[in-house]
């Protein structure tokens, strides 16, 4: 047996083993933007530490558990944490945890992050819906034996991030009179934030944003056909743009002061999207 699928077997027998619950939409909760989980009539909370052979996260800000519960009569599996490429772990660490709630019965993945504004338009506290991303600078984690239980080896990319939940998005936020901009993400591998060289070159490529996550879980949650939909909160902006130095503190900061319009559109969403 492939030896990533393997592991991703075991874990979900893992989580098996104490949860028999089974969701419609995942959520991946960013940088600052875990208290969403306050939002969920909860049933189940696992520690990632108490899945055998799971990768932790060990950033600041994130919980590091799965949180199982309702929104408003919605099944979801909410991922308070993520991991993360420049924490050491290999791609497929990375991925593992989108993969297993795939595993687990969600058809919706909606991704979420803070990231850093290129586009001279965006300020800081804004949401970006995510229209398509460029993965050039992060590795693959499809490279490796296809494992063909879970997906084909050459996936399409061309509607990642699905038009109908792109379209849920935009009317939840135009519902509550929420400012939302779109654009394309791009995800660099950390831990060190960008140079202004890199930022005038990927501002030069079309990319809107900028970040250290999402585009290979949306890589990994596509190839084994998912519906994908991703919003990043601009918590700062990106080096060269800015005058100042960049900090994790500030982009927690920026992600605290938006969580309650962020809480907002991932509520109103989900529950739109459990009426697909």
């Amino acid at each position: 047996m492939n030896p990533v699928y393997e592991k991703l077997k075991n874990c979900y027998e893992s989580v098996r083993a104490k949860t028999s619950f089974e969701p419609k939409v995942a959520l991946v909760l960013g940088s600052g933007l875990g208290k969403f989980a306050e939002e969920i009539d909860v049933v189940d909370q696992i520690s990632y530490s108490d899945i055998e052979g799971f990768p932790m996260s060990t950033v600041p800000g994130h919980a590091g558990r799965f949180v199982f519960g309702y929104v408003e009569g919605v099944p979801v599996v909410c991922m308070q944490g993520r991991v993360h490429y420049y924490e050491g772990y290999p791609i497929t660490d990375v991925v593992l945890p989108v993969r297993l709630m795939a595993m687990l019965g969600a058809k919706y993945l909606f991704l979420t992050n803070a990231s850093g504004g290129i586009n001279r338009d965006f300020k800081a506290g804004d949401f970006m819906l995510i229209t398509d991303h460029i993965s050039s600078f992060a590795p693959n984690p499809l490279i490796g034996a296809n494992i063909d239980e879970i997906g084909t080896r050459f996936p399409d990319m061309s509607s990642v991030y699905n038009p109908i939940l792109q379209d849920i998005i935009l009317q939840v936020a135009d519902d509550f009179d929420i400012e939302m901009q779109k654009g394309v993400y791009a995800q660099l591998t950390g831990p060190s934030f960008e140079s202004p060289a890199e930022i005038r070159m990927l501002g030069k490529l079309g990319v809107d944003a900028v970040g250290m996550s999402t585009v290979v879980e949306a890589i990994a949650a596509n190839h084994m056909g998912m519906k994908i939909c991703a919003i990043s909160c601009v918590c700062n902006l990106a080096a060269g743009i800015s005058e100042t130095p960049l900090t994790h503190d500030e982009v927690q900061e920026a992600a605290a002061k938006a969580a309650p319009l962020f809480k907002q559109i991932v509520r109103e969403t989900i529950i739109r999207i459990g009426a697909l």
